[in-house]
């Protein structure tokens, strides 16, 4: 779960108690802490999304289970970062119909679908359907304070961040956090923090070793603890710097 949909484990067959009376497939957190359900079926079967859905009730209604069980198995300082604005189904099926897609996208929850794929015997292959961040999480355009000049250009530049983090394909989303903003496929490929002394940092999922490490720009920061998740750091500061980072951008989008 962690390498192929950057989720870590939790539980599988999970009891959701005799009043209930069912059982999900997987349970996990995702790596900006958000509770995720995947379930999982052979071939066509509409009925994955709305058993899907049904798990995720029950999950809404039973935040405190769910948090048990994340500090059980992650420790406490996890189970206290959950983030509940935004649950995620992933339903994962040999394929889905248009007309699953179209139920999705009309649904206020995260929902991911996911095809199979076997090639021989030993080696299959997932592909995103369709991604949708759900209607609760649609993007919101608030007013913005008036500050200083450089306040108001940070400001600026962090709009035109958010823009090109967007574009580069339909299936991205935006999940937002107390310290950084995740830009993801199936997986985060960037994080933005907000602006901090005429600055922006940006966490991309592009390997260190393969790009090109300007001093004052790009820096490897694998090991090193900062918010967000990735390995290469981008600082921004100006328009010119966001034109440098686009290629840095697209080689992270293709890794997600």
């Amino acid at each position: 779960m962690q390498t192929m949909f950057g989720v870590r484990f939790l539980a599988s067959e999970y009891s959701t108690g005799p009043v209930h009376a069912g059982r999900i497939d997987s349970l996990g957190i995702d790596e900006n802490g958000a509770p995720v359900i995947v379930e999982y079926k052979r071939g066509i079967d509409a009925g994955v999304i709305n058993q899907g859905l049904f798990y995720m009730a029950w999950l809404l209604d039973h935040r405190d289970t769910f948090r048990h069980l994340v500090r059980d198995r992650l420790g406490a300082h996890v189970a206290a970062q959950v983030l509940w604005s935004a649950p995620r189904l992933i339903c994962v099926a040999g394929d889905f119909t248009r007309y699953d897609i179209h139920a999705v996208r009309e649904h206020r929850h995260a929902i991911d679908l996911v095809r199979y794929r076997y090639f021989g015997g030993e080696h299959f292959g997932l592909e995103t359907v369709a991604s949708f961040p759900g209607r609760a999480a649609a993007r919101k355009s608030g007013s913005r304070t008036r500050g200083t000049a450089k306040e108001e250009a940070m400001a600026e530049l962090a709009a035109a961040v958010d823009e090109v983090l967007l574009g580069f394909g339909d299936d991205l989303t935006k999940v937002s956090n107390q310290t950084y903003t995740a830009y993801r496929r199936m997986q985060n490929y960037a994080c933005l923090v907000p602006p901090k002394k005429a600055k922006l940092l940006v966490y991309l999922k592009a390997d260190p070793a393969a790009v090109d490490l300007v001093p004052g720009f790009a820096r490897d920061v694998t090991g090193l603890g900062h918010h967000g998740t990735g390995d290469l750091e981008l600082t921004l500061q100006t328009e010119r710097d966001l034109e440098r980072a686009a290629d840095y951008f697209r080689q992270s989008y293709t890794l997600a």
